[in-house]
């Protein structure tokens, strides 16, 4: 590759005669060797003798590999695997560690002091069952990703791989009436799809820029990961033997994602020929030389301005989500909490797309966050179910440490295969969070375009597990 946005040579040297006459002779000598330099060099790099073979040239190289359609797709898809496997294999201690000290022991702690200076039964609850248990909840799951995916990704940024992702996938893109820029934020949107609508701020054109919004809520963010990754390794692996099991259960998670892709490229040819109807324009795409990654700025923009921003507007909504979550659970009409009468009058809906009305509401009042999603559900379903000696009590989240005792749980609610495989599509295909939502609202500063991107994926996500709910019972199972 050459340098970035060389002038030629001609241009040069016809400005510097032009300037040869407004500095003086020293400097234009000093500067005509520069640009013989300059020259020598680009030439060097780029010009081979006859008989000669070329120097070898690693810009050159790589890109003959990441940008060669046969081998670029699959590299990229390689790359963006291991940026994963990592982000997820490597949050959970982590996660597990934050989980320990905000759940386990600062909870608990939390609970003895209010008891101990007499606060009332309902404002403990409400505070710390609540609102800091939603809090807590959210940090401990979310943290740990973004804290790793956000630097890997800035470093592949930085290491100038990320245009040559928007280089392989600009056809595509073109040909759905969107903008090859569009990738890069469909990739930010994996570690998280606020990040994801920040990042469309590189596609120039209005239209196309809506589009990249609208549909960014495909990508699964790193809140939905552990649903996916728990259902599929319950219900969908099991389906194997055992030794087969984790390769079923991670094939099934990477079909899910490779739908959101699919969904992406679909919604937004719809888009571009409905209401966003256009032309998808064209754009110089120039591929950076490639550079050593500049580790202090990756920490910072990466922690800083990507992490704990997003974080922190997650967490703004996760503490009154927390309180709603207690509230109903705890507030009771007719001899039942609201939670459960809100639960039986969704049930019916909640069956006849393939999931219930424990999931509905858990994904309801969870808009705040994906993270608590999980969460939510074990509660309300110990609750509904009336099992008894699992949680810690009405409107309290909790998590279960080994496989069978989530069986149990869901068993207890109903759920079957079906549920399972529509838990996972709904993850998938269902409203972006309220992070999300307000950023949306911020980047687009209109109502009707974050209605638009709120409504648009859960329609889209209770037709599809409608569908799949009446061609399973069809087929009898």
């Amino acid at each position: 590759m050459s340098d970035k946005n060389p002038k030629t040579i001609e241009t040069i040297l016809s400005t510097a005669s032009t300037l040869r006459w407004e500095v003086g002779e020293d400097m234009h000598e000093s500067l005509m060797e520069a640009i013989y330099r300059d020259a020598a060099r680009i030439s060097g790099r780029v010009v081979a003798e006859a008989g000669k073979k070329p120097r070898f040239n690693w810009d050159r190289a790589l890109d003959r590999l990441l940008t060669n359609r046969w081998t670029g797709f699959p590299i990229m898809l390689l790359i963006l695997a291991v940026v994963f496997w990592i982000t997820i294999a490597g949050a959970n201690v982590p996660s597990g560690m934050l989980a320990s000290l905000l759940v386990d022991t600062l909870h608990p702690a939390l609970k003895s002091f209010a008891t101990s200076i007499g606060t009332p039964g309902w404002l403990n609850g409400l505070l710390i069952d609540g609102m800091y248990l939603a809090m807590a909840w959210v940090v401990s799951v979310m943290l740990p990703p973004m804290a790793i995916f956000f630097p890997l990704f800035t470093l592949l940024e930085d290491f100038g791989y990320l245009p040559r992702v928007a280089f392989n996938l600009d056809n595509m893109f073109r040909k759905a009436g969107a903008h090859g820029k569009q990738a890069l934020s469909m990739s930010m949107g994996y570690g998280c799809n606020a990040a994801g609508i920040i990042a469309t701020r590189v596609i120039d054109s209005p239209r196309e820029r809506l589009i990249a919004i609208i549909t960014n809520n495909f990508a699964l963010c790193n809140g939905r990961w552990p649903t996916q990754i728990l259902v599929a390794s319950l219900f969908i692996g099991a389906l194997a033997p055992a030794g087969l099991a984790g390769f079923v259960s991670a094939a099934a998670v990477v079909g899910v994602t490779l739908l959101g892709v699919f969904l992406t490229f679909a919604v937004s040819w719809a888009l571009s020929r409905t209401i966003l109807r256009g032309e998808a324009s064209t754009f110089s795409l120039e591929l950076p030389p490639y550079r050593p990654p500049r580790i202090l700025k990756t920490l910072y923009t990466s922690l800083v301005d990507r992490t704990i921003f997003v974080l922190w507007r997650a967490v703004v909504f996760a503490i009154p989500a927390g309180a709603v979550i207690w509230l109903l659970a705890n507030i009771h009409l007719s001899g039942a909490s609201l939670a459960e009468h809100i639960v039986n009058w969704l049930d019916p809906f909640g069956w006849l797309i393939g999931l219930n009305g424990v999931i509905l509401l858990a994904y309801i009042i969870a808009i705040p966050a994906n993270e608590i999603v999980i969460p939510t559900i074990l509660m309300l379903t110990v609750l509904v179910a009336g099992l008894a000696g699992v949680g810690a009590g009405a409107g309290v989240m909790f998590e279960l440490g080994d496989d069978s005792a989530y069986l149990a749980v869901f068993s207890a609610g109903g759920w079957t295969l079906l549920t399972a495989i529509n838990l996972m599509l709904f993850s998938l295909i269902h409203n972006p969070c309220s992070t999300t939502i307000y950023t949306i609202y911020k980047e687009t500063g209109s109502v009707k375009w974050t209605t638009v991107s709120a409504l648009l994926p859960v329609v889209m996500g209770m037709l599809v597990c409608f569908f799949v709910a009446q061609v399973w019972r069809l087929a009898g199972g």
